[in-house]
């Protein structure tokens, strides 16, 4: 039987928990991940972990948040006046925008916190500072 190898494009579907109990899975809207093996595009852990995998085989793979997305920057959380809000926007936690990096790169921000006069934006992968457990079926090899 084919085991996945390295430039092989595959198919899975996947569960994800993290260390705090959000989870998440392409089942929900049974749309496998299609990747290409060893072309950087996913997690490492989760590349070199469907390497060796026979098709409808079914892995584990847990990765820890500093292997995953990082630590949490308390350098990307800021509090920002309300008034620097477009006039459209009614602020709302988990609500996602769009800011200006100092050097004019444009970056995702999500809104954790509304305050009277104010709010705070967090500029961190939503999952930074999660340990990730992977639940992986081999679906496909290409």
């Amino acid at each position: 039987m084919k085991e996945v190898k390295v430039d092989d494009t595959v198919k899975i579907h996947f569960k994800c928990k993290t260390n705090d109990g959000l989870e998440f899975s392409s089942i929900e809207n049974n749309k496998p991940l299609s990747f290409k093996v060893g072309e950087g595009k996913l997690l490492k852990d989760i590349e070199q972990g469907v390497v060796g995998m026979k098709l409808k085989e079914k892995k584990k793979i847990n990765i820890e948040h500093k292997q995953a997305y990082g630590t949490v920057k308390e350098e990307l959380i800021q509090e920002i006046n309300k008034n620097l809000l477009p006039e459209n926007i009614e602020p709302k936690i988990g609500l996602e925008l769009f800011a200006k990096d100092p050097e004019g790169k444009e970056i995702k921000v999500r809104i954790i916190k509304v305050l009277e006069n104010s709010i705070v934006i967090d500029a961190n992968h939503p999952l930074a500072g999660k340990d990730l457990e992977f639940e992986i079926e081999l679906i496909e090899i290409g």
